[in-house]
């Protein structure tokens, strides 16, 4: 699980903890990442730590191999990470290349090296990988150009690779979460006017929690109920973007 030291990974981390999987937290934080191990042992699971930054090939190997090592078996991969830049909004204008070139690290240099890396360990263990995109990938989101272009493009990858690798048994869907996560209370605080506009046009009115709504959802992907799904992007928003 990548950007599980806090957040929606966080939430998620901790939803299949509960449902006493291993959980392995991939994150540059160590110290906040430690901590969410310990909270998937808490929750029923068993949570580890692993050092590993998403947009570096060398580290995601590394982190794969040591998870492979230490568990014999790698059965799904979950990437949530993403650039620190994404709540913030932004015209077209004021985006520098250096900005762009953060979000697409992160976002897709870092789903194209987990995948190559893991490919093998999830073809064997007939697998899943789940990207975690975003409304704003369907719709566009004003002021989050770069964001919401690579939140599109994550979901192309998965569509690609589901065709590719359905014949290794190994499943690729995204889901779009809404959460009432640290991510979005900046967002709001960057963005006054982003909170009305946001639950206005929510038909349950509320964000999601990030383990009981987003975290379930995503466990259902990674888990063999989802068994026959692939390609697919499943929408944990409330109802919010009425696009599937």
């Amino acid at each position: 699980m990548t950007g599980a030291s806090g957040g929606v990974g966080r939430g998620i981390a901790l939803a299949c903890g509960a449902a006493g999987w291993h959980v392995w937290i991939a994150a540059r934080r160590a110290a906040e990442g430690e901590a969410v191990a310990r909270g998937v042992d808490a929750a029923g699971g068993a949570g580890r730590f692993v050092a590993c930054d998403v947009a570096d090939e060398v580290s995601v190997e590394r982190a794969i191999a040591e998870v492979v090592a230490r568990d014999g078996r790698l059965d799904a991969i979950a990437h949530n990470a993403t650039s620190a830049l994404s709540p913030k909004p932004t015209t077209l204008r004021d985006v520098s290349l250096a900005d762009v070139r953060d979000h697409l690290a992160v976002s897709l240099r870092g789903a194209y090296w987990l995948a190559r890396a893991a490919h093998p360990h999830l073809r064997t263990a007939r697998g899943a990988y789940l990207l975690l995109t975003s409304e704003a990938g369907f719709e566009g989101k004003a002021r989050l150009p770069i964001y919401a272009a690579a939140k599109a493009a994550q979901r192309g990858f998965a569509r690609a690779l589901a065709r590719e690798w359905g014949a290794d048994g190994i499943r690729v869907n995204c889901l779009a979460p809404l959460a009432n996560s640290p991510a979005m209370e900046r967002a709001f605080a960057l963005d006054p006017a982003m909170q009305a506009r946001v639950l206005g046009r929510n038909p349950l009115g509320a964000l999601g929690d990030e383990i009981a709504d987003v975290g379930a959802a995503a466990r259902f992907l990674l888990s063999d109920d989802a068994r026959y799904v692939t390609g697919h992007t499943l929408m944990a928003d409330g109802g919010s973007c009425p696009v599937t």
